[in-house]
């Protein structure tokens, strides 16, 4: 009896070690395995131009004021909007800015971008220092990665 139920536990693992390779050659996924429609990482999930092009306008607005730490936090808050709006799970009430910017879903250039305006935010908010216009410059900078380059892709 031992040595039949050995035989077919040897027969059952080939037929799945075969089962692996032609799905694997034949480019299929897992069933459990699919994403769910619209997270392919292919997938352009970008701020749309024209509102980030007014978000700009309006940031501009307050830095030519002098109001360089003001427009950096505009544009932080704007930025984790347009995150929440392409990935509703992501951005939890208890998410600090730099716990957004170290999740993982984020592609790797608009995650460097995010950093750098979350880095800035919180140097004036929490490091008691106002940003000057070269940390504006780098913030502004900074969004346009995040929202025009084709780094979302």
């Amino acid at each position: 009896m031992l040595r039949i139920l050995f035989w077919v536990g040897v027969a059952a693992l080939a037929l799945y070690i075969l089962y692996v390779v032609a799905r694997r050659l034949s480019g299929s996924q897992w069933p459990w395995a699919k994403k769910p429609p619209g997270e392919d990482p292919e997938e352009s999930w970008r701020p749309a131009d024209a509102p980030a092009r007014a978000l700009l306008q309006e940031a501009d607005a307050l830095a030519a004021e002098g109001r360089f730490s003001e427009a950096a936090h505009l544009l932080l808050f704007r930025s984790i909007e347009d995150i929440e709006s392409r990935r509703p799970k992501l951005v939890r009430p208890a998410l600090t800015s730099r716990d957004i910017a170290g999740a993982p879903e984020l592609p790797s250039a608009p995650k460097r971008a995010f950093s750098t305006i979350v880095m800035l935010v919180e140097r004036s908010l929490f490091g008691g220092r106002m940003l000057g216009e070269q940390d504006w410059r780098e913030c502004r900078t900074a969004y346009e990665t995040f929202a025009f380059a084709g780094a979302w892709r």
